[in-house]
């Protein structure tokens, strides 16, 4: 079972009357790599901060190691910080740039030489040590920060956006190179970012927060095919966020029809938010389907059409290898595992289309499922 390194508990930060955290509880295992998730103002920047000792809480506490740190300063702390602008050196070379913490802490040369050489070779960067910083690309730039935060041999690395100044394509690049290094150096990365893609294809643990407060943590997998509620069904990807009423375990209606999910443990009659994403909607000839709809609008992806279907008023974004022209009819069909079930929460029927409910529906055409049928 992996050990816990670092336990936020309680923490609340203000600045003013603006409460950015609230009531934050947090355990961060040794060895992982956690990412931060949300909005601009959500409160993950604020909360690497405090890990960081950059900021102090207005309350709450700060656990390394099972040890109390809210008073330990920055540097006393054996965790490091990335940020989005690297704050390299300029007038040093690849090595130096490196060395400049060990130089500060007085380690002889030798032992200086063999560290850097360590992560020259762990960041993929052999061969660069006397090139000027400035002379080199975006991501070679952000591997030498990190580098040089990872020579003085932190037991935390932060991470703050690291990949906010590159280009696409080197981001995707950079998303697998930084878990690499993780895996090699085997060491705890707290990442902060708003994107989803980098969270979910770099982390162990996914912390999604939004108006300084954690609204679900979990695997990328776990996040992504179970959210929480409908900011994060909404945040993680596309989403159709329909209105619901839980009629009895693995029973939900919407749409004035009940349909089989998965789901269990609500009450009975209790008002839901339904899940359903774009992918895992069949779309079938419309005597075929559950519902019907019409084709509004169709945009190609590359690897498939998403596919904008008006049900009389509520728009679904559909995501299909298969083309539908705009004004064809079709259908649509849904197995018990494409519905995933929410509590009712303040985020409730706040995302427009693809999440809000549409009393037209009372009169679309609908066929019985086959399990009604038999």
């Amino acid at each position: 079972m992996a050990q816990e390194l670092i336990c936020l508990k309680d923490l609340v930060m203000e600045f003013g009357k603006d409460r950015v955290l609230d009531s934050i509880n947090l355990s961060i295992e040794d060895k992982k790599f956690m990412t931060l998730l949300g909005p601009s103002g959500c409160g993950k920047t604020t909360t690497l901060r405090i890990i960081a000792g950059f900021q102090n809480p207005t309350s709450g506490e700060v656990f390394f190691d099972g040890q109390k740190i809210n008073d330990v300063p920055p540097y006393k702390r054996q965790i490091n910080t990335v940020f989005q602008n690297y704050a390299l050196f300029p007038h040093l070379d690849v090595y130096d740039n490196i060395a400049f913490g060990l130089r500060i802490s007085k380690l002889p040369e030798a032992e200086i030489d063999k560290r850097v050489g360590e992560m020259l070779e762990a960041v993929s960067l052999k061969g660069f040590e006397n090139r000027k910083v400035t002379s080199l690309s975006g991501g070679q730039q952000q591997r030498v920060a990190i580098a040089r935060a990872l020579v003085n041999r932190p037991k935390v690395l932060l991470l703050d956006e690291p990949l906010g100044a590159l280009d696409l394509r080197l981001r995707k690049d950079m998303q697998n190179e930084l878990k690499a290094i993780q895996q090699e150096v085997g060491i705890t990365f707290v990442y902060v970012t708003h994107d989803q893609e980098e969270a979910l294809s770099m982390s162990d643990t996914v912390v999604v927060m939004d108006g300084g407060k954690i609204q679900q943590i979990g695997t990328p997998e776990d996040i992504y095919n179970e959210p929480a509620n409908a900011f994060v069904a909404d945040f993680i990807g596309e989403s159709n966020i329909l209105d619901g009423i839980m009629i009895d375990d693995f029973r939900v209606k919407f749409f004035d029809r009940e349909f089989a999910c998965v789901d269990q443990g609500f009450e009975k009659n209790e008002p839901v938010d339904v899940v359903i994403r774009p992918e895992d909607v069949d779309i079938v000839a419309p005597d075929d389907g559950h519902l019907c709809g019409t084709v509004t609008n169709v945009t190609f992806k590359g690897v498939h059409y998403d596919t904008i279907v008006d049900f009389k008023g509520f728009k679904w974004l559909i995501q299909t290898t298969d083309f539908h022209r705009e004004g064809s009819v079709i259908g649509i069909r849904l197995n018990p595992d494409d519905i995933h079930v929410m509590h009712k929460s303040e985020y409730s029927g706040m995302f427009g289309d693809y999440s809000s409910y549409s009393e037209e529906y009372d009169d679309i055409s609908v066929v019985e499922d086959d399990e009604e049928n038999e």
